[in-house]
């Protein structure tokens, strides 16, 4: 019905967890970004406002919550638009899915408003197009915990096979995000198209390894696992004090730790509050050496993804 309005907020989101690169991911509580929707009967998508970011564009041709209510409204077939609104609390380019979130938030209020049409496949499926303009690829690793919580694995991609991974009870995780912006598109061009056999076959063996150990509650298993042979190698140098980010957060008692996403974000998996606080700590007084401001997220694996507000 045209004139219902809609709040919805998403989660940020810790893409590839070293090993899985751009088939795992996981939700976090904060921060997120919110989107305000409306239904309209014009079938067109207009962008009234966007705060917390001054460089995205309200154009609905180059903006990822254009890109998603545009692929709403043709798989829905319905003579229907929308007016939004978007507040941004996700920095563009931080590595922690700020596309993702406001694709999630933009394909979770398309289905509601327009009246629950979509599996939750077919949202996915809506927020990869947000993916697909901010970055070239539409991959699901950011979008599909921002829907749906929790830990998700890409199964496949064609076709799409999404599946909700179990969370262990004590896993928090802990963010170091410096105050630079790494484009998604950038990171990707520097790595390989072909990867050897040999690092095939370690990086098969960790993903594997993650899976058994979240289902296990095996936080040794998940620390071991937590080893990215394809991407960190490559993508590393653009991170200044990455090194010393790691290694303080496994000094300070960190399962793992490596890029998130793209970066320039850097995450670490830690059993307990008290542990992911500590490595909280250590990672900022390493963090400070560069001379970089940061900000620092704490965090436990969000059971929810996107959700009215």
């Amino acid at each position: 019905m045209p004139g219902k309005r809609i709040r919805v907020k998403a989660p940020a989101t810790v893409s590839n967890l070293s090993c899985g690169f751009d088939v795992i991911g996981l939700a976090l509580d904060e921060p997120f970004d919110i989107v305000d929707l409306e239904l309209t009967d014009s079938p067109t998508v207009v962008i009234d406002d966007i705060r917390g970011c001054s460089t995205l564009s309200r154009d609905p041709e180059e903006n990822v919550v254009g890109a998603v209510l545009k692929a709403a409204i043709v798989m829905a077939g319905r003579h229907a638009g929308f007016r939004v609104s978007i507040e941004k609390g996700i920095r563009p380019g931080s590595g922690i899915g700020s596309s993702g979130a406001s694709a999630a938030a933009a394909a979770f209020g398309a289905n509601l408003l327009l009246g629950e049409i979509f599996t939750p496949v077919e949202m996915v499926m809506l927020a990869m197009e947000g993916e697909r303009l901010a970055s070239g690829s539409a991959h699901a690793d950011n979008v599909a915990p921002a829907l749906l919580g929790g830990i998700t694995l890409v199964r496949s991609y064609d076709p799409l096979d999404i599946v909700r991974l179990h969370v262990p009870s004590e896993l928090c995780c802990v963010v170091i995000h410096p105050e630079t912006e790494i484009k998604t598109s950038v990171a990707r061009g520097l790595l390989d198209r072909h990867v050897p056999l040999a690092t095939a076959v370690k990086q098969w063996g960790n993903l594997a390894g993650l899976v058994a150990g979240l289902y296990r509650e095996d936080y040794d298993l998940i620390g071991r696992s937590l080893t990215d042979f394809v991407a960190e190698p490559k993508r590393s140098v653009l991170i200044k004090g990455f090194d010393q980010l790691k290694q303080s957060a496994l000094e300070y008692g960190a399962l793992g730790a490596g890029i998130s996403g793209s970066g320039p974000s850097v995450f670490a998996l830690c059993r307990g509050g008290d542990t992911a606080a500590a490595v909280m700590k250590g990672m900022s007084e390493a963090m400070k050496l560069p001379g970089i401001g940061f900000d620092a997220y704490m965090s436990p694996v969000s059971r929810r993804g996107a959700q009215v507000c």
